[in-house]
């Protein structure tokens, strides 16, 4: 059957965008990937490049009276956060043969067949199928952001949708960038999912089959069925900041990487020919704010580490 994806961005995240349907392209058989465009030039640009297999939703479209009332609250990426619990809706209510879809976010680039990351799921017959940062231990992050990551989502029709509005629910009361009373973005709510909905999620194993910056230095890069760049962002005059916060072994950055890379070069030669110019994903004096970041983490890594000490000495 068709295997339907949903992922969202701007016309900021395009090459992005672009290089995620070309992973799938490469890899997915046969499959659509709805895009929740998230202002109009994405929008039009996109109905520019007409890539086969693709299915736009205008924000305009999309956009309930509860997500507009709380909009203005939200930074844009907050808002991004807010919005993804109803993306699967969105899919549902847009063709009623849609039996399962799964979220992606814009900056997943799949390697391998991502089937092979729905084959457990389909023999437990549970409704949700969610997925582990899996942090190295020297970028444990999970009390602040969160056990999982809010990267490949598996929703199935009908029967997810008690979970599925419990999450945006809460998305609709607290969705910010930052720690609150154990809340982080849209990703904290799901750390408690396999005991609150024990019948409804099922947790995709084994626990490398999607890999991230945080879990590079632990992992072996050949055993990536998708890779989620985080945090990296395209510069002025062709430059690219691969990641600054994590530090990347050499073998992640030619088997990742490297190709990631042509594929993104490829995505923006394409929205080129189309008559868009990709700006930089990041502004003013990018390597501060990229160096603050890598201080931020080992500052809080060092913090739970002297914490986890203290708690041992008691």
């Amino acid at each position: 059957m068709t295997e339907h994806y949903v992922t969202l961005f701007d016309s900021l995240f395009l090459p992005q965008g672009v290089a995620l349907h070309a992973s799938l392209r490469r890899h997915a058989g046969d499959f659509t990937l709805w895009i929740l465009c998230m202002d109009d030039r994405a929008q039009q640009i996109l109905e520019r490049l007409a890539l086969p297999g693709v299915r736009l939703i205008p924000i305009a479209q999309a956009e309930t009276e509860e997500l507009r009332r709380v909009k203005p609250t939200r930074s844009r990426g907050e808002y991004c956060w807010t919005i993804t619990p109803f993306t699967p809706r969105m899919v549902f209510e847009r063709d009623p043969s849609v039996q399962r879809v799964t979220y992606v976010d814009a900056d997943l680039w799949f390697r391998q067949a991502p089937q092979r990351l729905l084959a457990e799921f389909e023999t437990t017959g549970k409704a949700v199928q969610i997925t582990e940062h899996g942090y190295a231990p020297e970028y444990d992050f999970a009390g602040n952001t969160g056990r999982f990551c809010v990267q490949f989502m598996t929703f199935v029709r009908e029967r997810s949708e008690r979970v599925r509005e419990w999450w945006a629910d809460r998305c609709i009361e607290w969705c910010f960038a930052r720690l609150d009373e154990g809340r982080f973005g849209d990703q904290k709510y799901l750390d408690d999912w396999p005991e609150r909905f024990a019948g409804d999620v099922h947790v995709l194993s084994p626990a490398d089959a999607i890999q991230g910056p945080w879990n590079a230095s632990r992992r072996a890069p050949s055993r990536a069925v998708a890779y989620h760049f985080h945090g990296l962002r395209l510069l002025a005059r062709g430059r690219v900041l691969t990641m600054a916060a994590y530090a990347l072994p050499r073998s992640t950055r030619e088997t990742i990487y490297e190709p990631y890379l042509d594929d993104l070069g490829e995505a923006v030669r394409a929205l080129r020919a189309v008559g868009w110019e990709p700006p930089p994903q990041m502004q003013g004096r990018w390597w501060a704010i990229a160096w603050a970041e890598r201080v931020r983490r080992i500052v809080s890594s060092l913090r739970e580490s002297m914490r986890s000490r203290v708690a041992r000495l008691r």
